[in-house]
């Protein structure tokens, strides 16, 4: 279903006239997305300001990623930080700029505090940012990259790193109107070289569903040397749950366009959107009910059969919900839901755990309602919240393999059900949050794939929403 607002809010003779009339209602901004697949250069020409506190470590590592990417790249501030982006920019070819022209609206606004150990110093950041809030492109990008407040010693410090976790949630409430996102990343001392493609990630237009999170970057999982960015899962072999429509057959058809052999699995009864599906994006058609009794037994006896025995990314998607307050949750109702949501999805995962190759990828779809709770949910928020400890405390005793597991939580995200609400919910719904409208499959698919892609190894045992900046929750 399209939403109304959105859609008039891509006519800019639209956008004009509400402004000029004074008008209350903010229409949203039209999403920039992109449906290719992942290319070298995400960044090419995008213009990207960055500015390092004075104690910053971070100047060789982002030289060298936003240069890799393709960025045009001006330093602000310090020019003594501006010397690796200088090197690196000749290595480019694309020699790095130290003041802003006149009149740039930049595409990308990236304040680097890793080296902030007062609240004080904080103001460099509200410097920085200040003078282009304003100017930042539609669906433009705002990273702020410290090191996680639990790792430093100084109490000035961690007031410090903690401080910034509410200014970027503010900041993308400001900026969300126009598309734009703002989204703070935490980086381990030693980590660094994990920072590429979470960077990357957030930097490019794969991530317009992605706004007011945190995520922590950390060196549990060894880097993968040169990690392929273009066809990244090419050679790999992928399981996902509950495939046949809305986010799970996204999900699917994202992971085979970057080069994923696709096993499809969903219940008999949905064999004509499966099988159809399959026939898209040429893979493996698997159908059973992932309750069944022999449900691991049958998918351990296909990578056997077909697959030599591995896997290399299992994304557990399956799930229902049977909405009713608690009063009024019939015991059978309440099993159900549990079974398909957690019970089944833990024994799966443990009959397929010594399957997974090295390097393996796990990601589990939870939901915001898991975080945050929601009326009438009950078990099916208590499912998802269950699923999000699992994974917290399943992922460390992967790493050693160079596994990494994690959860997408969307928020409200356009598909059939969401589709069947009624209309005033559905509308709230929408607008409760910073980008003003709701996400589509492809955003949670494009998240999936990057946590499945090999260069995200910095990222395990995390949770990151993509629910537009969902105010409930955050």
């Amino acid at each position: 279903m399209s939403d109304y607002l959105v859609e008039l809010g891509a006519n800019p003779t639209a956008r004009h006239a509400m402004k000029k009339m004074g008008l209350p209602l903010s229409l949203p901004q039209k999403l920039s997305r992109s449906r290719d697949p992942w290319n070298e250069r995400p960044l090419a020409d995008l213009p990207i300001l960055v500015h390092h506190s004075k104690r910053s470590q971070l100047a060789p590592h982002l030289g060298r990623f936003l240069g890799k990417r393709g960025a045009d790249i001006t330093v602000l501030g310090d020019e003594e930080k501006a010397s690796p982006y200088e090197d690196l920019g000749e290595a480019f070819g694309r020699p790095v700029k130290l003041e802003a022209t006149e009149g740039l609206s930049p595409y990308g606004l990236i304040f680097d505090a890793t080296g902030i150990e007062e609240p004080s110093e904080l103001k460099s950041v509200y410097e920085f940012l200040k003078p282009w809030i304003r100017p930042l492109r539609a669906c433009g990008r705002i990273l702020v990259i410290s090191r996680p407040p639990e790792s430093l010693k100084n109490p000035h410090a961690v007031a410090a790193a903690r401080a910034l976790d509410a200014f970027v949630r503010s900041v993308a409430r400001e900026i969300g109107g126009k598309g734009a996102t703002a989204t703070r990343i935490v980086v381990d001392e030693g980590a660094e070289a994990n920072l590429d493609a979470v960077v990357s990630f957030l930097l490019s237009n794969r991530s317009a569903y992605v706004s007011a999170q945190t995520l922590h970057v950390t060196s549990a999982v060894k880097p993968i040397e040169e990690a392929p960015y273009r066809k990244p899962l090419a050679n790999k072999v992928a399981l996902v749950t509950g495939a046949a429509r809305g986010i799970g057959a996204a999900i699917a058809t994202s992971l085979s366009r970057e080069g994923a052999h696709v096993i499809v699995m969903d219940r008999p009864q949905e064999e004509s959107g499966a099988g159809k599906l399959v026939r898209d994006i040429g893979g493996t058609l698997l159908l059973m009910d992932l309750t069944e009794d022999q449900a691991s037994e049958r998918l351990s006896g296909l990578l056997d059969e077909k697959f030599d025995g591995g896997i290399d990314i299992i994304v557990h998607n399956a799930g229902i919900t049977r909405d009713k307050k608690l009063a009024n949750t019939k015991p059978e109702m309440w099993d159900q839901v549990f079974d398909v949501n957690l019970l089944s999805l833990m024994r799966v995962n443990d009959a397929l755990l010594p399957k997974v190759r090295e390097n393996g990828r796990i990601v589990c779809t939870a939901s915001v309602a898991g975080i945050a709770g929601n009326m009438g949910q009950t078990s099916y928020a208590a499912t998802k919240a269950g699923l999000i400890g699992y994974v917290e405390a399943l992922a460390p005793t992967l790493a050693s393999r160079g596994i990494t597991m994690n959860a997408v939580a969307p928020g409200f995200i356009e598909t059939k059900m969401t589709a069947a609400m009624p209309m005033a919910t559905r509308e709230v719904a929408r607008r409760l949050c910073d980008l003003v409208q709701g996400g589509l499959p492809e955003d949670v698919a494009e998240v999936v794939t990057f946590l499945a892609s090999p260069g995200a190894t910095g990222v395990t045992g995390k949770v990151l929403r993509v629910c537009g900046g969902n105010y409930v929750g955050a």
